[in-house]
């Protein structure tokens, strides 16, 4: 690439404007990596930490839901009987993380009132409804930790094509025009040492010149004289 660059000044300023625009975009590319790996290191903290938190809530709930059923009886038939639209749903949002834009899941409460609300209240009520709450709070889990994945792939695939950005103009964009700019750096101290070298005869020759046209008009004036 340097050699196909004509090593003129003109070349030389249009290579330094764009050693600096690259530096400019590598170090905004750097600090945009930084942000999303700190980001990064949070979601995956956080992906471990609800992990754990919803395996003893799992486990409470389903260990609540056999005291319930021990209680109440086998109620899972009047609750599959009952209404079968949804009071709780899911619903997606954005959030923004350095340029990135990352999937949020929210819980919303539809407003729905289910039929089998009353569930239970003659024998075993207060177990059904802490079976309930139990699973409400595992599926409130269940919504963080999928939204917590989901941002968790997408931050991933971003921090690993800003790293490739990061890594081809450190290692080969910057590093070609450097090699652009010390090629036409070379080519033009070559060409001054050339327009040196060609001025210094030329001044050598004229010098030559005067002295030997200095001489030709002593030996006239001599040969005058005589």
């Amino acid at each position: 690439m340097s050699e196909g660059v004509p090593p003129t000044r003109m070349n030389q300023q249009v290579f330094k404007g764009k050693k600096k625009a690259a530096e400019g975009g590598h170090r905004l590319l750097k600090k945009k990596a930084d942000a999303l790996k700190v980001r990064f290191n949070d979601y995956a903290k956080n992906i471990a930490e609800t992990k754990s938190h919803m395996s003893g809530v799992a486990s409470s709930s389903f260990f609540s839901l056999t005291q319930a059923e021990y209680a109440a009886g086998n109620f899972k038939q009047k609750v599959a009987e009952g209404s079968m639209q949804a009071s709780i749903r899911v619903g997606a949002g954005v959030d923004n993380v350095a340029g990135v834009k990352l999937p949020v899941f929210r819980r919303f409460d539809t407003g729905v009132v289910q039929e089998n609300q009353s569930l239970g209240l003659v024998g075993g009520g207060k177990k059904i409804v802490a079976v309930r709450e139990k699973f409400t709070e595992l599926l409130e889990l269940l919504i963080k930790l999928a939204s917590l994945q989901t941002s968790f792939q997408t931050l991933d695939e971003a921090l690993k094509v800003t790293n490739r950005r990061v890594n081809a103009l450190e290692n080969v964009t910057i590093p070609r025009i450097q090699g652009t700019l010390d090629y036409i750096a070379r080519e033009l101290d070559e060409l001054e040492r050339e327009d040196f070298t060609r001025l210094k005869l030329v001044k050598s020759a004229k010098e030559e010149a005067i002295k030997l046209a200095e001489k030709k008009k002593k030996l006239l004036n001599d040969s005058c004289k005589e």
